[in-house]
């Protein structure tokens, strides 16, 4: 059973959808890589005006209004001092923690705290980014509190004479609004997304449809193109390039079709006269050549005196008899142009039918042998003799000079299937002509037409019985014929 495949209209409404969704998703993912790049662009910038600002506050406090000596240990005092570090961080809307050099908290600005102990000291990671930033500068990644996510960074204070005095955290709210006109757009384009799909969908369908119309008128004239009948050209208006050519290659073919059927049924003609005349001369030798074994046995062995010669005489007629009726039914169906010989169908006893077939065999080297006195089947009693003579007859022509000649047949049953053996010790069969060994007009032999074999097996395979083989080069052949019991 051949896997089941995609029609090319199929293919090429599923290459168009894909392609559409595939580019709508590439397009989706540039978007939002945009806008998260522009959003973290915004928080960036925004991030260092608020830090100029503090820096600016910080500077004003510290050079122009404290009156506490500037140094570290009064920092604390300094941005505590009329509540500096509150209005810094409610004028810029941000929250504001101040630490030593060391990373001790120290104040913040951040009203709801009510303990210093909440908040922790400075991190090394912090600490060694301020240390190794040129810029005397770390910006930390987001922190969520309450909530609320938050954009943090650090810088270091220094006084007039820039000496470094501590270390000012500053908090501000991320503002989300990049994050809603995000959603906000991906809801409008999922949603135009969606009618151009189904505008896409149509189409393609469409758009496939017309590819492939003039393509499928062009496989059901394939299909209904026979090489025995006289086949329609193809007439399509408006075919493109492709297509046309396409057109014009099969109705060529058509007309190149005809041609060839003509010519050939001619050709058919003369041949199958010429298979018939072979066939007829084959199936007729077939018969004639145990009559003449026959004939010149009953010469050799002919004694008047014998008691036995009435019965002997009996054997001999019926033996010459069989092979005529054979013969004549052989013309009867050449002259009929029926298939050769009409099959009669009849429950016979096989090891008697094989054993009257073996009498014509005056060899003392044919050996027959069988495992119960009557098995019956269903087969023409006339083919049956053919092939067993044909099968004992190739045996005898593989005989080797060389030994002894020795030719076994067997008729056993197995498997509720009457199975004949005929084993010869001859010179076997080649590799290279084992394939070849049932076909039509092939043989190896100097005489003979090579169509006995080919025969065997038609008349084998018509009962839905199998023959097949066993040989080896100069050590012999073991033909088996197996055909069900009815």
């Amino acid at each position: 059973m051949k896997p089941a495949r995609l029609s090319l209209r199929s293919r090429i409404f599923a290459y168009m959808i894909l392609l559409i969704l595939v580019a709508s998703i590439l397009i989706a993912i540039v978007t939002i890589n945009q806008y998260r790049e522009q959003s973290k662009e915004y928080h960036d910038r925004r991030l260092d005006r608020k830090e100029e600002q503090v820096q600016s506050h910080v500077e004003y406090l510290i050079n122009k209004e404290t009156t506490y000596i500037v140094n570290t240990e009064n920092l604390g005092l300094i941005f505590k001092d009329r509540d500096a570090i509150y209005k810094i961080a409610d004028i810029l809307k941000l929250k504001i923690n101040l630490y030593s050099l060391e990373g001790d908290f120290i104040i913040t600005s951040d009203t709801s705290i009510r303990s210093e102990s909440i908040l922790e000291c400075l991190t090394a990671e912090v600490l060694n980014g301020l240390r190794n930033s040129p810029e005397k500068k770390f910006a930390d990644s987001k922190i969520v509190l309450n909530d609320k996510e938050y954009q943090s960074s650090y810088n270091i204070i220094t006084d007039s004479k820039f000496k470094p005095l501590g270390i000012i955290n500053l908090q501000f709210e991320v503002d989300d609004s990049f994050e809603k006109e995000l959603n906000e757009f991906l809801g409008r384009l999922a949603f135009a997304y969606l009618i151009m799909f189904v505008i896409a969908i149509v189409f393609a369908y469409y758009i496939s449809r017309y590819i492939t119309k003039s393509l499928k008128k062009i496989g059901e004239k394939l299909d209904q193109t026979r090489f025995n009948k006289r086949n329609e050209k193809i007439i399509v208006e408006n075919a493109g390039e492709e297509i046309y050519n396409l057109i014009t290659a099969y109705n060529s073919m058509i007309d190149e079709l005809e041609e060839s059927a003509v010519k050939l049924a001619k050709s058919e003609r003369e041949q199958a006269w010429r298979e018939m005349a072979k066939q007829v001369a084959h199936e007729i030798k077939n018969p004639l050549t145990p009559m003449r074994l026959s004939v010149q046995s009953f010469q050799r062995k002919f004694d008047p005196n014998d008691p036995k010669i009435h019965e002997k005489v009996n054997e001999y007629t019926k033996t010459l008899i069989q092979q005529i009726d054979t013969m004549s039914n052989i013309a009867s169906a050449f002259s009929n142009f029926a298939k050769m010989p009409a099959q009669q169908n009849e429950m016979l006893n096989v090891v008697e039918i094989t054993r009257l077939a073996m009498e014509i065999f005056n060899e003392n080297y044919i050996n027959y042998s069988y495992e119960e006195a009557e098995i019956i089947a269903k087969f023409d009693r006339t083919q049956l003799i053919r092939v067993i003579t044909n099968l004992v007859k190739n045996a005898i022509q593989a005989i080797s000079n060389d030994r002894p000649p020795r030719i076994d047949v067997r008729v056993f049953e197995e498997n509720n299937m009457v199975t004949i053996t005929v084993k010869d010790n001859g010179i076997g069969i080649t590799k290279e002509n084992e394939p070849k060994i049932f076909e039509p007009k092939f043989t190896t032999k100097t005489s003979g037409m090579g169509l006995g074999l080919g025969m065997v097996k038609n008349i084998v395979e018509t009962y839905e019985g199998s023959i097949t083989f066993t040989s080896e080069e100069n050590k012999g052949t073991t033909f088996r014929v197996s055909f069900p019991k009815n």
